[in-house]
C-alpha cells in the first residue's frame, strides 16, 4: 500500500495548475499553504464575518507579507487573491485594494518584531475570547494545554484602535513566545511556517474548548504535579525544525478533495 505523499512535492499537483508565470514556484506555494489556512479556520468555525485575519511573510523578503483583502471571507480567499503588503500597512502589489487596519497594526508589529515569525495568525475563537477573559487563564489541564505551560503571553483589552504604544504593549508580551492570548479578544499564534501557526492554533484552540467544558462540570480541577508539566511542556515545546508539516500535508489532500479552488 502507497503511503500518503505530500502534494506540494508533486509538481504535476494541482497546488500548482493556477500558478501565473510571474509568481515564483516559492511565492506560489506560500500563497497556496495561506489560502489553505484560512478554507481550515472556516472548517473549525475560527472565522469572524470580514474580521481577523492570518498573514505570511513572503519568501525571500523582510519587508512584505501576503493577507487577507478586507471584505471577503475566509471561505473566499484564494492563492491568487491575496494582498501583498508592506511592514508600514500598504498594500504593494498595484491595486486599489484594502487590508483592516487593525491587522496591519498586528501583523506588521510582529513581523517587523520577530525574524522567527514568518506566518502570524490572529482570531476570535469563541473559545479563546471566553477562557482570556478568565483571571487564572489557560490551565494545563490537558495535554493539548501543556504545550502553553508557561509559554503562552497575555495582552490586556485596550480598546479597538492600536496605536504605536500598544503594539510595543503586545509585543512586549508576546515576546519570544509561540502564543499569545489577547485578553476579551482573540488568540494570536506565530510560527515559522503556516503549518506550524496552524498546529499551535488548534492546540490553543482545543485546549480552551476542553477547559471550558471541564469547568462547566465540576469546580474542582485536576492538574498535573509541576515536575510532571515541565518534563511534558519540554517534549511539546517546538523543536529546531517547524512543526506540523506531516499533518498539514495530510490537510491540503482534504482541502485538494473538498476545496480545490483554494489553490486558484
Amino acid at each position: 500500500m502507497m503511503s500518503p505523499t505530500d502534494p506540494r512535492l508533486d509538481p504535476s499537483s494541482k497546488l500548482y495548475a493556477a500558478r501565473p508565470s510571474s509568481v515564483s514556484q516559492q511565492e506560489w506555494q506560500a500563497r497556496v499553504d495561506l489560502a489553505a489556512c484560512y478554507r481550515l479556520a472556516v472548517l473549525h468555525g475560527w472565522d469572524d464575518q470580514v474580521y481577523t485575519h492570518i498573514s505570511l511573510r513572503v519568501p525571500g523578503r523582510d519587508d512584505a507579507y501576503l493577507m487577507n483583502p478586507y471584505g471577503l471571507r475566509f471561505e473566499e480567499i484564494t492563492a491568487s487573491n491575496l494582498l501583498l503588503v508592506n511592514t508600514k500597512g500598504e498594500v504593494i502589489d498595484g491595486t486599489d485594494r484594502r487590508g483592516n487596519p487593525t491587522g496591519f497594526a498586528i501583523h506588521g508589529a510582529v513581523h517587523a518584531a520577530r525574524a522567527d515569525a514568518h506566518c502570524v495568525m490572529h482570531l476570535h475563537n469563541d473559545a479563546v475570547i471566553s477562557v482570556s477573559a478568565l483571571p487564572e487563564g489557560l490551565l494545563p489541564m490537558s495535554q493539548h494545554a501543556m504545550r502553553f505551560w508557561n509559554c503562552i503571553g497575555y495582552h490586556n483589552y485596550e480598546g479597538l484602535a492600536l496605536s504605536a504604544a500598544e503594539q510595543q504593549r503586545l509585543l512586549d508580551a508576546l515576546g519570544d513566545k509561540p502564543a499569545m492570548m489577547l485578553r476579551n479578544h482573540g488568540s494570536l499564534t506565530c510560527g515559522r511556517t503556516v503549518a506550524e501557526a496552524y498546529t499551535l492554533m488548534f492546540d490553543l484552540d482545543k485546549s480552551c474548548k476542553t477547559q471550558l467544558a471541564a469547568m462547566a462540570a465540576s469546580q474542582h480541577i485536576v492538574l498535573p504535579e509541576p515536575d510532571v508539566l515541565e518534563t511534558t511542556q519540554a517534549r511539546l515545546a517546538l523543536g529546531p525544525k517547524p512543526s506540523g508539516e506531516l499533518e498539514w500535508a495530510a490537510l491540503l489532500r482534504k482541502l485538494l478533495r473538498e476545496e480545490p479552488d483554494f489553490a486558484t
